[in-house]
């Protein structure tokens, strides 16, 4: 909730805290930032906000926030001269599980990515679980949510961006990911069976994950994370 008010992307109406909760440390600061925000804070019953709290455990404090507003795809492109830059995007072909997907944002934001892409369909979307598990960073990555991934992705080549899909079997390293400082969008498929067929075939290089140990493969978040920092380090 602190990035929330700190990142001041959308409209907060109000802040719930529980009566049971000391006003202290991390619920002091919010309670600060609301404040500066002008944004009125209600005492309520810790009965009440767990059963109005759309998140498992909720910590006694709680906000009612407007939606978080949707990116725009060709802005998150370059391709309407407005953000240029050098894009870093990060494309999730069929999350479905939220805390994957909160984690997968918040490495997306820690590397310095400049968006990411969701399918509208069929995809796990930002929902208090998610903005819990990305630890606020939802607030600071600007998402596009799209009708089709492979549709996406060739805008996003025609816009000059590099598609690296991360895949298993992909005969480049991803450490050996040079062209990793040019415009590139980090492909991920979904978990369990990985990139859809038409995603795979969209991407200019499949790169896959040294693997050491008898694992045979990485949680998805976990992948993501390794890429994004990857991508971070050769930039």
């Amino acid at each position: 909730m602190r990035e929330l008010l700190l990142a001041a992307r959308r409209r907060v109406r109000d802040v719930w805290l529980a009566d049971d909760v000391e006003p202290g440390g991390a619920v002091g600061d919010i309670l600060e930032l609301a404040s500066e925000a002008r944004v009125r804070v209600r005492t309520v019953p810790s009965s009440a906000l767990r059963a109005e709290a759309r998140s498992e455990a909720p910590q006694g404090v709680l906000a009612h926030a407007d939606p978080l507003p949707e990116a725009d795809l060709d802005e998150l492109l370059g391709r309407d001269g407005r953000r240029g830059g050098n894009p870093f995007l990060v494309v999730l072909d069929g999350i479905t599980d939220p805390q994957n997907l909160g984690a997968i944002v918040r490495s997306a934001v820690g590397a310095g990515a400049t968006g990411a892409v969701l399918a509208r369909y069929r995809a796990a979307h930002v929902t208090p679980t998610v903005a819990k598990a990305a630890a606020g960073a939802v607030e600071h990555l600007p998402i596009a949510v799209v009708g089709g991934i492979p549709a996406s992705l060739s805008r996003a080549k025609e816009a000059g961006l590099w598609l690296v899909g991360l895949d298993g079997a992909g005969p480049t390293s991803l450490f050996d990911l040079a062209l990793a400082d040019q415009p590139v969008a980090l492909v991920l498929g979904a978990e369990g069976r990985g990139l859809g067929r038409l995603v795979a075939q969209r991407c200019d290089v499949l790169a896959s994950i040294p693997l050491r140990g008898p694992v045979a493969s990485l949680n998805v978040a976990t992948a993501a994370a390794l890429a994004c920092f990857e991508v971070a380090r050769r930039r």
